[in-house]
Formats: C-alpha cells, structure tokens, sequence
C-alpha cells in the first residue's frame, strides 16, 4: 500500500490489528482523531450494498457524508446516493457487488439557521481519516476502485490529479488493479439549471458505462471465480 502522509494525528493508533469490516466499523465509531466528531452527529463508515458473489468487486469512494447520512449514520442515502443509484442500473453496474464509503467520515457544515451546509473538508481533516480509508481498501480488496470528486481522488491519487482531466480513465495506482475518478453525484446536483443538470448526469453515466466495461473486462480474466475471502 502506499505510504500514508506523515502527520501529528490521524486515525491510525485507532486501527485495530488483523482488522475486520466489523472491528474497523465499531473502532471508528469513537474516533476522535479530527475536530469534526464534535459537530457530526455519528460517525458515518462504509458499507457493503449486498453480500458480495463472484466477480469483480467495486468500491466508491466520495467525499464526506451530508446530512442525510450524518442523521441516519449509512453513507450515499441521501439526494447524492439515490442519484449514484440510478446512474449505476443505467451504466449496468450491480450495486450489490459494490462497497461504499467516504474519504472523511464525519459530517462537516456550517449553520444556516435550521439548515446545515455542506463545507468542504481540509487537509488536515482528510489525512487525519486516512487510514480508515486504507483499512477499508485492505480488508475490502477492491478489483475496481472508484473516486467520486475531487477529494477522494486527491487523498488516493495525489494532491496535484484533475478529476476534469483524467475522468472515466484506468489510473495506475498501489490502491487497487483498476483505480478510476469522476465527478460526485452532488456537483451534479448543483448545476445551474435543468439542462446542464442532465448534461452533467449524461457524462457522469457515460464515466460509469467505462467502469463497467472495465468491470467485464475483470470478470473475463478472472473466468468469474471469486478469489476473494470473506469480509
């Protein structure tokens, strides 16, 4: 695995040895390694959609849960996730073989009266979470990892990669075999109106379809035999 960034605090005293799904889910629950769990609700970890078969896995990356998830403590549940949802059956990826989770894991926002705002979460605050993403990756053992944004491409990737310039490619990576970045389902949500909503929802879909080549391409080379083991 690369190397994690070296930094005062971070999660990683809080890894448990020969970790599970389990054991990093109930580790990560108390996890104190940023300032954001005083203002999130909960501690928001990755899940698996399905019990995994055969075949290639996937897992999504975003960037940090919103308010929906910070409430409700699952990851994608909220406008983001249902859009991610149908984009997927579109592309004519199965969902149930996907694991996902987010780079940060606690929800950050600033108030607006009754309404809590998304606020983009720092340097320090994404290498403090870090290695729960690194064991997610370790136990998980993606075939096919997939950055949602800027943020997850940036912690995996490097500071200096451009979802805009390199969205939808295989990139060359220690994370996984086949590593590939594209926009978050939430920038799409943003878009200034209607039309340039579906323009952007279009090649969100068209990044995905490339996945799920990439997907069929895995499962051929494997002949379909689930060499993994069991979370």
């Amino acid at each position: 695995m690369p190397k994690r960034p070296s930094v005062q605090t971070t999660a990683a005293p809080l890894i448990p040895e020969s970790p599970t799904y389990d054991k990093l889910r109930e580790a990560a629950s108390g996890c104190q390694a940023c300032p954001l769990w005083k203002t999130g609700t909960q501690t928001v970890f990755g899940e698996p959609v399905g019990r995994p078969g055969p075949g290639p896995r996937v897992m999504l990356v975003g960037e940090q849960p919103g308010d929906q998830e910070d409430r409700e403590g699952r990851p994608f549940v909220g406008p983001s996730g249902r859009l991610l949802d149908e984009a997927l059956e579109e592309a004519g990826i199965d969902r149930s073989q996907a694991y996902v989770t987010n780079t940060v894991k606690h929800f950050k926002w600033t108030g607006d009266g009754k309404r809590r705002i998304h606020a983009k979460p720092n340097t320090t605050e994404v290498r403090a979470c870090l290695p729960w993403l690194e064991a997610e990756i370790q136990v998980f053992r993606p075939d096919i990892l997939v950055c949602l944004g800027a943020t997850a491409a940036q912690a995996l990737l490097g500071k200096d990669f451009r979802v805009t310039q390199q969205r939808g490619q295989p990139i060359p990576s220690a994370w996984a075999p086949i590593v590939v970045a594209t926009v978050h389902p939430s920038s799409i949500l943003r878009a200034p109106d209607p039309e340039a909503r579906e323009r952007q929802r279009e090649a969100f879909v068209e990044d995905l379809r490339a996945v799920a080549r990439l997907i069929r391409e895995a499962s051929s080379d494997r002949g379909g035999e689930d060499a993994h083991a069991p979370m």
